[in-house]
């Protein structure tokens, strides 16, 4: 019997990371040693994977080797220094930081999109989509290839933990500072007060009784980093370089799993019921569309799903060829943990 190959998680120790080994420990047992690595502050921590305690590592160039392939779940300027660094080891790295994706020579790779794009990475490098765009792409990649995707508008509502354990801490701080006050939220500004002194630090502004149109840093021209990576991203994955989109990425006070209102054009005439079909048949997706009976998509249902969640499905009224929908993914989960592990898996006949 072959050897299996060696996979190592890179940020093991992070929200993002815990979810990873997850993910692992549940699927199908492909992987010989899984190696963990975290900073050196947490090197020695013992972390469970398949049911057995590993011991986290220190990060080093030493680490990588005998590595076959290694999900980086790191900052971007920390994954700028590393992955290259365990690229040129020979690691095929599955990187979760925005920093590769982008690059024409590293693959932006969905599972349920463009698999076959992880076999072109002259650079060592696949890049995993971000946690808003990875959402979309199962519904927009069927709905794509059965009808000609054309446009799309986009309006996210995105949770606290899309920040990071940080936006866990901050929503859960400012839901408590709330708990019980019946009359907050009718005058301006009781609730920052209520929340008091840091409570903007996270969000850029408080969170708890209030939604925040702000996800990402500013870019040029009134646009946010999260909501351009959603046009350029979807472009680049499903090979639609032409591709209108526009986007609009608003945090509200959830704590996982982000939402998403779509308006899609096709190059085809497309019916709700044609559409609910290619849906109800496409891997990664699950169709809650029964609004009579209050059955749509929703974070507290999502949550904890590897597949997205599509409902509210119909035709647009005022314009032609298009669909309304409402899509919901697990950020954690299908947005960034699951997706990397689909990414590695898809590597294994080359790595037999």
């Amino acid at each position: 019997m072959s050897r299996k190959p060696t996979l190592a998680v890179v940020g093991a120790t992070g929200a993002v990371g815990s979810v990873m080994l997850d993910v692992i420990s549940r699927r199908a047992d492909v992987w010989g040693e899984i190696r963990l690595i975290a900073s050196p502050r947490s090197a020695g921590r013992k972390l469970r994977v398949r049911g057995e305690e590993v011991t986290v590592q220190a990060i080093s160039e030493e680490v990588f080797e005998g590595v076959d392939v290694a999900h980086f779940d790191l900052p971007d300027e920390v994954s700028a220094h590393w992955v290259p660094i365990a690229a040129a080891k020979g690691v095929i790295v599955v990187d979760k930081s925005g920093y590769f994706r982008m690059d024409p020579d590293v693959p932006l790779v969905v599972a349920e999109a463009n698999p076959e794009a992880v076999r072109n990475r002259p650079k060592g490098i696949i890049a995993n989509a971000n946690c808003t765009t990875l959402a979309l792409i199962p519904s927009l990649a069927a709905l794509n290839r059965s009808f000609g995707l054309v446009s799309m508008s986009v309006a996210s509502y995105q949770a606290a933990s899309g920040a990071g354990q940080a936006g866990f801490d901050s929503l859960y701080d400012q839901l408590g500072a709330v708990a019980g006050k019946r009359d907050l939220g009718t005058v301006s500004g009781d609730v920052r007060e209520a929340i008091g002194e840091g409570g903007d630090d996270t969000f850029g502004a408080p969170l708890a009784l209030n939604v925040v149109p702000k996800v990402g840093g500013w870019r040029p021209d009134g646009w946010t980093s999260e909501e351009l990576k959603v046009r350029n991203e979807s472009r680049k994955i499903l090979d639609l370089p032409d591709l209108k989109v526009a986007s609009t990425c608003v945090r509200v006070p959830v704590a996982t799993g982000h939402s998403q209102a779509v308006h899609a054009t096709f190059s085809s005439p497309v019916s709700a019921d044609a559409a609910r079909k290619v849906l109800a048949e496409a891997p990664g997706v699950t169709v809650v569309d029964d609004p009579d009976n209050n059955v749509y998509p929703m974070p507290i249902d999502a949550t904890g799903r590897d597949d997205t969640l599509v409902g509210r499905i119909r035709t647009s009224i005022d314009f032609d060829n298009s669909l309304e929908f409402f899509v919901v993914g697990d950020n954690l989960l299908k947005g960034a943990a699951l997706n990397s592990a689909q990414t590695a898996e898809l590597l294994l006949p080359e790595l037999s």
